[in-house]
């Protein structure tokens, strides 16, 4: 079959944090029709649903995912669509067939269609207690502890395995924590870096279920979408790694980042309750070392916990007095 000739792109998980932005900020760059945004069952954003095609898929039904393909001609898939830490603990068989089931649909897919680009996300939950906490190497120990670990593990092996078995240009980064003040998380071990500004404009106080010295890697959402893409366009003779970049931004303790919005909100409370996210937690680096992102695709994030803090609290709170909050 001969490559396509337009380019179309399919952003499954589109209504979740990341794919959401990702797929308005593709769309602003490639041309709304050009891009589709799916999602399983959740109704998308009046924003996403209007600026461009919308439609329904299960990734883990192989046969809903080729509908889409064959009538769009999509050529590029950002295969966003998971279940993440958390939730992935307490229903981890779902979290197993979503992450890797549903993943090998699409690479199968993007394989026999002979597509042109696949980006498949990894995490920093691919790490575990053995991988060095601190400057965590791009070539480590990957021992997790986690179901959504184990399947971000596979997943960046099974990409490299397609890449180097039938030449389908699989890339991924290793997200850290991804902070938005678009859409809230889904249920990952990070969410409290999201949760603690909602909390903090509307309450002024909020309960933090990590210990206030758990220091872990962040990133702004910005930086997190223009990294993404900035992998996707760069020439393939760039990279010498392909789906298991460490991306790093900053790296704080929730302490740190409650004391960084006092600053702004001098009243603002917060507690600490640790549950059962700490011990999946603590098995996670506190800072990523990403040279190879840096050489190979000049990587160079743009924010830092005072400029995020600063932006999220502003966009935050004009949605705060609007009402829409």
């Amino acid at each position: 079959m001969a490559k396509l000739e337009t380019k179309k792109i399919l952003v499954t998980g589109s209504v979740g944090q990341i794919g959401s932005e990702l797929t308005l900020a593709l769309r602003r760059k490639y041309g709304n029709d050009n891009v589709v945004a799916t999602g399983r069952k959740t109704k998308p954003s009046e924003i996403l649903l209007n600026s461009g095609p919308f439609e329904f898929i299960d990734i883990t039904d192989r046969k809903s995912v080729e509908k889409v393909v064959k009538e769009y001609n999509i050529d590029t898939i950002y295969n966003m669509a998971a279940i993440l830490s958390a939730v992935g603990e307490e229903k981890p068989l779902l979290c197993w067939d979503v992450n890797i089931n549903g993943l090998y649909n699409i690479l199968e897919i993007a394989r026999e269609f002979e597509m042109a680009k696949v980006f498949v996300p990894s995490s920093i939950a691919a790490f575990g207690p053995e991988t060095p906490q601190e400057n965590t190497p791009q070539e480590t120990i990957l021992k997790p502890k986690t179901m959504y670990g184990v399947t971000k593990v596979a997943g960046e092996l099974l990409g490299d395995y397609y890449f180097k078995r039938f030449g389908l240009d699989v890339r991924g980064v290793r997200y850290p924590g991804i902070i938005s003040s678009e859409t809230l998380p889904g249920g990952g071990t990070t969410d409290y870096a999201v949760e603690i500004f909602y909390e903090a404009i509307k309450n002024k106080k909020y309960t933090c279920f990590v210990k206030k010295d758990t220091v872990l890697p962040m990133m702004y959402m910005p930086d997190c979408i223009k990294g993404t893409i900035d992998l996707m366009e760069t020439d393939i003779k760039n990279l010498k790694h392909h789906c298991d970049f460490n991306m790093a931004s900053m790296s704080f303790s929730a302490e740190e980042l409650a004391n960084e919005i006092k600053k702004h909100i001098p009243d603002f409370v917060c507690k600490y309750k640790p549950d059962f996210r700490q011990a999946i937690a603590d098995t996670w680096p506190k800072t990523i070392n990403d040279i190879s992102a840096r050489k190979e695709w000049g990587w160079k994030p743009k924010y830092n916990i005072s400029t995020m803090t600063k932006d999220m609290l502003d966009k935050l709170g004009k949605r705060y007095e609007q009402g829409t909050l």
